[in-house]
């Protein structure tokens, strides 16, 4: 279960199919007057397909980044004409634009945000090209906004969907790492007044929409932030010693996939993959490390033949399954 260039073409093949696809579409929009009435390419002239603009955004991140990794694959001609014809000057203006409207404060709050950053730190690695640099505009403009977040967000947003903190501060601080020291310092600090005190999770998870585990995503941010001392007992009195990687942790079942809400389920399953992955690299061999990769593996396997079919999941799933992929065991 590996990335090979087959699968590399199959999940650029997915992307290329739905990034400029307009609709269905599904706004995240605030309307002041009948003069906000546009549709999604008016509104977005870089992010108007795949079903809404946080999909289109990572969907061009999975397009992206196979570009890089396999540049001899059939599909990479195509993204880069495609790319060079999105992500042009006047459009990326717009895009930055919309956010200085009154009402987009909460405009895609906070995962569109950190899909964005993650969609910029993998433009910048394609030096043949201007994307990074003409991607940057916005990427500070989002990362400015999540400093600012993070100032007035009291509590965790554990929910098992968009909302979610953890999983937008992962994506986050990958990109900040290099570019935005203060960032990074406002996110670890917030972490771990947020987390570092938690342990013996207890929650119940699954919830019948979710494509984000909430304990595991706030692991994986910690074992970011903490140092491997620290966060190996911490994990440990988390979600092992209490029995809930072992007994709680298994692949979940999805009963219907042309259901949005329902098709959230086989994210989850490729989330819970990168998740451990992810974790299980922190960790090294120690702490339950072959149950770590064991379960890893088990929900990898149970949604990788359903990232294509119904469009609910189709405009989306791929990105995850690359997530998980690229997280070598």
């Amino acid at each position: 279960m590996e990335l090979t260039q087959a699968t590399a073409s199959k999940f650029a093949a997915i992307a290329l199919g739905h990034v400029a696809r307009e609709y269905p579409h599904k706004l995240d929009h605030v309307m002041a007057s009948d003069a906000d009435v546009q549709p999604p390419r008016v509104l977005h002239p870089c992010f108007f397909g795949s079903f809404d603009w946080h999909s289109c955004v990572h969907g061009w991140w999975t397009l992206l980044t196979l570009r890089r990794l396999f540049p001899e694959m059939p599909e990479a001609a195509q993204i880069e004409e495609l790319a060079e014809a999105t992500f042009t000057p006047d459009k990326l203006a717009a895009e930055l634009a919309y956010l200085d409207r009154p009402d987009a404060r909460g405009f895609e709050r906070p995962y569109g945000w950190a899909w964005l950053l993650y969609l910029h730190h993998e433009a910048e690695r394609h030096q043949d090209r201007q994307w990074g640099a003409r991607i940057e505009p916005l990427a500070k403009a989002f990362a400015k906004r999540l400093s600012a977040y993070l100032q007035v967000l009291t509590y965790p947003i554990t929910v098992g969907t968009h909302f979610n903190t953890s999983f937008a501060l992962c994506l986050a601080r990958e990109w900040a790492e290099s570019r935005d020291p203060v960032l990074i310092a406002t996110i670890d600090e917030w972490s771990l007044a947020a987390f570092a005190a938690k342990g013996a999770y207890v929650g119940w998870e699954p919830g019948g929409d979710e494509f984000l585990s909430p304990v595991l995503s706030a692991a994986m941010l910690m074992s970011r932030v903490m140092p491997y001392t620290q966060f190996a007992p911490w994990f440990d009195q988390l979600v092992i010693a209490n029995g809930w990687l072992e007994s709680e942790c298994r692949p979940v079942t999805v009963s219907d996939r042309s259901d949005g809400k329902i098709a959230h389920l086989d994210g989850l399953n490729l989330s819970r993959a990168w998740n451990l992955r992810a974790i299980g690299n922190a960790l090294g061999d120690d702490h339950a490390g072959s149950l770590i990769a064991r379960r890893a593996e088990d929900h990898l396997a149970a949604a990788l033949p359903h990232v294509a079919g119904d469009y609910a999941g189709e405009h989306w799933l791929a990105s995850f399954a690359l997530l998980a992929m690229l997280e070598k065991g």
